[in-house]
């Protein structure tokens, strides 16, 4: 059995200190990255404490209600920061990038040193399916955020129509998982496919506006 919070502590201190010798871009990028890996652990405890109170079993917490708790962390991340400091769109990229590798680097070693798993097999889709996941959630918020900041159209409806987006992604992905056989195969592909299409889509804008 492990702790979180001591997984917690151990890669946070480092990156805490690195923040005294880095500047620019790498401070932010790090910052964002501690960023993350906090809000794993409060959606942990926030879903746990769901997972108790409803009655659900682990699985159905994990298809019905993480997905949901999670990516509203994540937005509430996304919403803090441009509230606050008002960041440019590459900026948003960064930030949500950043927090994203946090949270799918604290969440996959927790699993993985919990569960004792040391097959390669395992260890390379937790890291390619379930971590390239949390990122295209958080990229697919950020590149909504985006849209709705640029057409002058950020309202509640909107923000919740991102959130839904990403809730459904994060959610079937989890469904898709939890069966054995094809299904699962067919989650493990999703996230990979998901970040391919996102980076053809934001290299395609990059050119438009270079043009």
């Amino acid at each position: 059995m492990i702790y979180a919070e001591n997984v917690l502590i151990c890669i946070a201190v480092p990156f805490t200190i690195s923040l005294l010798f880095i500047k620019g871009t790498a401070r932010w990028l790090t910052v964002c990255f501690l960023t993350g890996m906090v809000v794993c652990i409060l959606s942990a405890y926030i879903a746990g404490f769901f997972e108790m109170t409803s009655g659900f079993s682990a699985e159905d917490t994990s298809i019905y209600l993480s997905p949901i708790v999670e990516e509203v962390m994540k937005l509430l991340s996304i919403l803090f920061c441009m509230f606050i400091i008002e960041p440019s769109d590459d900026e948003i990229d960064l930030l949500a990038v950043g927090i994203g590798v946090g949270f799918a680097t604290f969440e996959n070693c927790c699993l993985i040193l919990s569960s004792g798993e040391t097959q390669l097999t395992y260890v390379f889709i937790r890291g390619a399916a379930v971590g390239v996941m949390h990122i295209v959630t958080l990229v697919a918020l950020a590149k909504g955020m985006q849209l709705l900041k640029t057409y002058k159209v950020f309202s509640l409806a909107g923000v919740a129509g991102v959130l839904s987006l990403s809730v459904t992604v994060h959610g079937l992905y989890n469904l898709l998982v939890s069966k054995p056989g094809l299904p699962s195969y067919i989650g493990y592909v999703m996230p990979m496919v998901c970040a391919i299409l996102l980076y053809m889509v934001n290299s395609e804008s990059d050119q438009c506006i270079e043009k």
